[in-house]
């Protein structure tokens, strides 16, 4: 399963690199390979100072080792090995109209002492985060993740929704990150799931993302904004660092298993500001945005 799924996000990250450039149609992705000493590597893509792009990255790696003791009680397992392997990107646009994007789909194994495996997993989502709310475009994301779930099992889209809500969730601000999409975690066998067919819908849920994500982009990439558009943009993409820093297990588990810092943070944006108790004029677009984070929005 693990070499299977690891071909697979080669693919992928081949598939959507080269939509994204095509869409961009000036910057081309820079590719780093590295290796991690204790074990695996991956391969690293970031683009930046396009035309649509301002950054963004699309990243695959597979790691492999002991399992570092900070982890092992995050897992609450004695002394272990494990393999990961996921692709993880964001996009971040120069439009302030246009959202940001992130997504991530990854596979994880954990083998006793004789190297017997001894708990599999997979795990994943996407997710939108726009700084001026197009209704429609949250609408889209949503339609598209939830065909991708109801073709494996009806129940996925709204308990996946749920998680995801509730995962990019600013706890220190009282609100969401953006306006969401699916998070899962933990999709192990059942009785209804087997390890191929969690396969089977994890990576239907990948194949769907550039459907869920192209039309907005296009839409939204040209449009006009003003220098005071472009600021809220920035102040919001502060509270999109606060959450990858302080929240985000992704970045936890990098940092935790000695992972490739300039892969784990290649999620940051490259303008942002934070200005010291800022709140957005009554009424206004931005205020509408704000409203919206504050209380999770059913879509569909």
């Amino acid at each position: 399963m693990k070499d299977k799924f690891y071909k697979y996000i080669q693919e992928l990250q081949d598939t959507i690199t080269l939509k994204i450039e095509e869409i961009d149609g000036k910057a081309k992705f820079d590719e780093d390979q590295w290796k991690r000493p204790e074990g695996g590597g991956g391969r690293t893509r970031v683009i930046e100072n396009g035309n649509v792009f301002e950054k963004g990255g699309v990243n695959i790696s597979g790691v492999h080792g002991a399992l570092p003791k900070a982890m092992q009680s995050y897992f609450n397992v004695g002394e272990v090995n494990f393999f990961a392997c996921g692709l993880s990107l964001v996009l971040h646009p120069k439009n302030p109209m246009a959202p940001t994007v992130h997504a991530n789909w990854r596979y994880f194994e954990m083998y006793n002492k004789e190297g017997d495996i001894v708990d599999s997993w997979f795990g994943g989502g996407q997710d939108l985060t726009p700084y001026y709310l197009f209704e429609e475009d949250a609408v889209h994301f949503h339609q598209v993740c939830k065909i991708s779930c109801d073709k494996h099992n009806p129940e996925f889209y709204p308990a996946y929704k749920q998680k995801c809500d509730e995962y990019f969730y600013n706890a220190h601000r009282e609100e969401g990150r953006g306006v969401g999409g699916l998070f899962f975690d933990y999709c192990k066998t059942t009785e209804e799931m087997s390890m191929q067919n969690w396969y089977d819908f994890v990576t239907e849920v990948g194949n769907s993302f550039l459907e869920a994500y192209v039309p907005i982009i296009e839409r939204r990439k040209d449009l006009p904004f003003t220098k005071n558009q472009r600021d809220w943009q920035e102040i919001r993409r502060g509270r999109y660092v606060e959450f990858n820093l302080v929240h985000d297990k992704g970045t936890l588990f990098g940092l935790k298993t000695n992972g490739r810092i300039e892969s784990i943070l290649m999620s940051l944006p490259p303008q942002v500001q934070w200005r010291y108790d800022h709140h957005p004029k009554p009424e206004s677009e931005e205020e509408k945005l704000v409203k919206v984070l504050k209380k999770p929005v059913e879509w569909l």
